[in-house]
């Protein structure tokens, strides 16, 4: 959100309290409490009529430094709040230079290599890392914004260097730097060609050696270089507001810290990690349907791992009643049992929503398990599904309920569920265990999936749980996997899948997928098959569609030939890739990586978005264009093609044209993928 206009005035319809001077400091058993006044204190009657910003410092891990800045601290809102995997009750080291009298003195609040530097009588505060400045907040940087209207902003700065980037703030599909770029923090249902997305996470870090954690998860606004081009600003619509600045300072180091507080992915099962086929969304399928798919792979060879069956498993304007439609599915246990005799592992979709034609609305009703307005009815409308409500998941007891109904389905036969929605997330509501509703639009997503994935792993076991889930918060990234959303079928829609992708892993999340083709539009033979290619070297890799059915042969013949190619060779791929995911788990360092992620010194990474590394040794650039022209740098070193094993020089920008069998896709001379050799993979 904008406030000013220009750097001198501020807009009409805002007042400004900016912090002007910090008066005083003290040592609390838990935090160091900084006192900062919106004016400057030059005697004792200038501490009249005037408000103050409060700041808690704490150190809850080495090398990371918490700020919890307030106003009003009887008016901040509470539930929810995301529960952190690291001590928050750690006082950072104190030096100090005050002298009596409360004459100016210098301090510096230490964790480890980062500290945070200020002056009694001054506004501003640094941040160094092992002695060098990382940022800063300057005058007018920080305080509070009051609208015209009643509301009021909490707002902070911190300073860009000459030349420094930004990255991350969860799946985004603008450009992959995010300098320029105006952002707010709200999960929205809105495809991948828009400037909104499904997964929003406050959490970015900077080329300049640290990142930023902006512990609030509810609507946060950003400014990255936007209305001050010299800074990152972030605020939101509260009393308080908590960030933690996290020192690297290479990217990795400051993933694995972020993961640190938020937690890590778990372990999906290797089997996940197979081709995944649905019966895409809006088509007519029922179990002869779904056999001829995996007959038709069987006979073609391609192997298949995961059968998805999508919304239309139970009837229209039913959604959810976890009920197959037993006009299509007659005997569920038995095809489920016929499935499973295949080799094939079955998900099924779902999401949290309750149509008022399911046979749960009433028992959901009458229960209190649903969302209510404020008045206490429950609340409803016809987006989606007629009549639809909203599991309330701050109730325990509905929490359960919902488990349960997903317990049955396990308990037949399905291995796992794709957690669509999660977005559409009203704010005119009332929960259960009175949260803010307006924080409880993003957080929501994360008890949604959290619940799914518990019975999961109730129910299946310690390391066979999976989702494939297409909303996320900060914290999501304990149950993977997230997939991109719905893209068209276009090159440049598969460019834009690519860089959201790309900014979920700069923020936090180890596992991803998409839809292979493209979700709307039946798209080209063309670009599927380069999409395929794209897809198979991806963590998990799906063929999902909308209104069409996205079997290969529906393409061409060579689409077949081409998917079993690439289907192959991931799996010669899989010990490599099965080494990431536990690195991943272990660690918070993405199976899919940007370049600048491993190769931060290099200037030319910087900015590529339409490649990417498969851990830090194979280099993949997805082909996104017809004539199968493609243009890709590799870094410093020698080069040498995977399946073709022709060498390239690196430290420069290479050009190639490539049948539908190939693409970019080099190993750094002497590196080894876990000692495997790629066989000639059969077309």
């Amino acid at each position: 959100m904008k406030f000013t206009n220009g750097f001198w005035m501020v807009k009409d319809d805002f007042t400004a309290d900016y912090v002007r001077d910090i008066y005083c400091v003290e040592e609390e058993e838990d935090s160091v409490k900084i006192y900062a006044p919106y004016g400057k204190i030059r005697g004792r009657g200038d501490t009249l009529n005037m408000g103050q910003m409060t700041f808690a410092v704490t150190a809850p891990m080495e090398g990371v430094l918490g700020i919890h800045m307030y106003n009003h601290l009887g008016s901040c809102s509470g539930k929810p709040a995301f529960a952190l995997q690291c001590c928050t009750g750690k006082k950072p080291e104190i030096r100090s230079g005050r002298q009596a009298d409360h004459t100016p003195g210098s301090w510096a609040l230490s964790s480890g290599p980062v500290s945070m530097i200020f002056e009694e009588g001054s506004p501003e505060i640094r941040f160094l890392g092992e002695g060098k400045l990382l940022t800063r907040i300057a005058p007018k940087t920080m305080g509070m914004m009051h609208k015209d209207t009643g509301e009021n902003y909490i707002v902070c700065g911190l300073n860009l260097s000459v030349g420094e980037l930004v990255y991350g703030l969860g799946e985004r599909f603008t450009p992959m730097v995010k300098n320029g770029q105006s952002i707010d923090i709200w999960n929205e249902d809105g495809g991948t060609a828009s400037e909104i997305s499904y997964k929003n996470i406050p959490f970015y870090y900077t080329t300049g050696g640290y990142g930023v954690f902006i512990n609030h998860p509810g609507k946060v606004s950003l400014e990255v270089g936007s209305e001050k081009v010299e800074t990152v600003q972030f605020s939101v619509e509260d009393e308080e507001m908590e960030f933690f600045l996290i020192y690297g300072p290479s990217p990795k180091e400051i993933i694995q810290k972020y993961t640190a507080m938020t937690g890590r992915p778990a372990l999906p099962p290797r089997w996940s990690f197979g081709l995944w086929l649905t019966t895409s969304f809006t088509t007519d399928y029922d179990e002869s349907t779904v056999n001829h798919f995996i007959d038709g792979f069987a006979e073609r060879k391609i192997p298949l791992q995961v059968f998805h069956f999508d919304c239309f498993w139970m009837k229209g304007f039913e959604w959810c009643s976890f009920i197959w439609d037993k006009e299509m599915f007659p005997d569920p246990e038995g095809m489920l049992q016929r499935l499973h005799e295949k080799g094939l592992k079955v998900c099924v979709w779902i999401n949290p929503y309750i149509a008022q034609k399911s046979v749960l609305f009433r028992e959901g009703m009458e229960h209190g398990y649903l969302v209510k307005k404020p008045d206490g009815k429950v609340w409803q409308w016809d987006l989606w599904q007629a009549g639809m409500g909203l599991v309330d998941f701050t109730n325990p007891d509905a929490c359960s309920w919902y488990q349960s109904k997903l317990r049955s389905l396990l308990q037949m036969g399905v291995d796992a569920f794709k957690t669509d929605f999660g977005e559409r997330i009203p704010v005119d509501v009332s929960w259960y265990d009175g949260a803010d509703p307006v924080k409880m639009h993003n957080y929501y997503t994360l008890l949604y999936n959290k619940a799914v994935y518990e019975v999961l792993k109730q129910e299946k076991g310690e390391g066979e749980a999976v989702l494939f889930a297409r909303s996320a918060t900060a914290g999501g990234q304990q149950f993977p996997v997230h997939w991109g959303g719905d893209s068209t079928s276009q090159y440049i829609s598969m460019a834009e899948t690519l860089r959201g992708g790309l900014s979920l892993m700069d923020s936090g999340f180890g596992f991803w997928s998409h839809d292979i083709g493209g979700f709307e539009d039946d798209g080209s033979a063309d670009l599927y098959k380069r999409w395929v290619a794209f897809g198979l070297l991806s963590s998990h890799s799906r063929l999902h569609g909308s209104s069409s059915y996205r079997v290969p042969w529906n393409y061409d013949e060579e689409a077949c030939d081409v998917l079993r190619f690439f289907t192959k060779l991931k799996e010669s791929l899989m010990p490599y890739i099965w080494e990431l995911s536990q690195e991943a788990c272990d660690t918070g360092i993405p199976v899919l990586r940007p370049m600048h992620m491993v190769f931060p010194g290099d200037p030319n990474c910087a900015y590529l978005e339409q490649q990417y590394m498969l851990g830090d040794r194979l280099l993949v650039s997805p082909v996104f264009s017809e004539d199968g022209v493609q243009k890709f740098y590799l870094p410093e070193g020698k080069w040498i093609h995977l399946l073709t094993k022709e060498p390239a020089q690196g430290g420069r920008w290479h050009e190639g044209r490539y049948d539908y069998f190939s693409l970019p896709l080099y190993v750094r001379e002497g590196d080894e993928l876990c000692g495997i050799t790629i066989p000639g993979v059969e077309q």
